[in-house]
């Protein structure tokens, strides 16, 4: 049984997660408006990719017994500047997420909570790997500034991207 503070923490974190893919459907819709539709799909398997984290916190609490409680957000970011502000903004999203994510491990490690210890630090694993995809794509747009061939291969690059579930 999970302490109240560890449980509500999960909670958080599952309800973080889908409001992180409101924030990644946000960015594709940007992306779509200016006619980018590889970066569009890009964020549109993001968010795909964070209601599957969501769901993943859904059935660890509902398999430790405990209640899953849904709660509303806040609209997220709508209003970009450039492709590379929403990967700049996506980057900030997934720092943040690391930090929850530390936060809650830091609480079952001080509980001795074992089996959340072990479910956390899949997502452990799996942030450095968002905050690497993040920042190498923000490298590229930046080094490719200008070179219009370059932007359009990265875009069709991206717009091959699907959902893989690695659990």
């Amino acid at each position: 049984m999970l302490s109240d503070k560890l449980k509500n923490g999960l909670i958080e974190q599952l309800n973080y997660e889908f409001y992180s893919a409101h924030a990644y459907m946000a960015a594709a819709a940007y992306c779509s408006a200016e006619s980018l539709d590889g970066f569009a799909n890009f964020f549109l398997v993001q968010a795909e990719e964070e209601r599957f984290h969501g769901m993943k916190f859904y059935h660890f609490l509902n398999d430790m017994g405990e209640r899953v409680y849904v709660h509303g957000f806040d609209s997220p970011n709508n209003e970009f500047s450039s492709v590379l502000n929403t990967f700049e903004k996506g980057l900030e999203q997934e720092k943040d997420v690391t930090q929850r994510i530390y936060k809650l491990a830091d609480m079952a490690l001080d509980e001795r909570e074992h089996a959340t210890m072990t479910f956390l630090n899949w997502f452990i694993e799996e942030q450095i790997e968002e905050e690497s995809l993040f920042d190498d794509l923000i490298q590229k747009l930046k080094r490719i500034d200008s070179d219009s061939n370059a932007f359009f291969m990265l875009e069709e690059e991206l717009g091959k991207r699907k959902f893989n579930v690695s659990e």
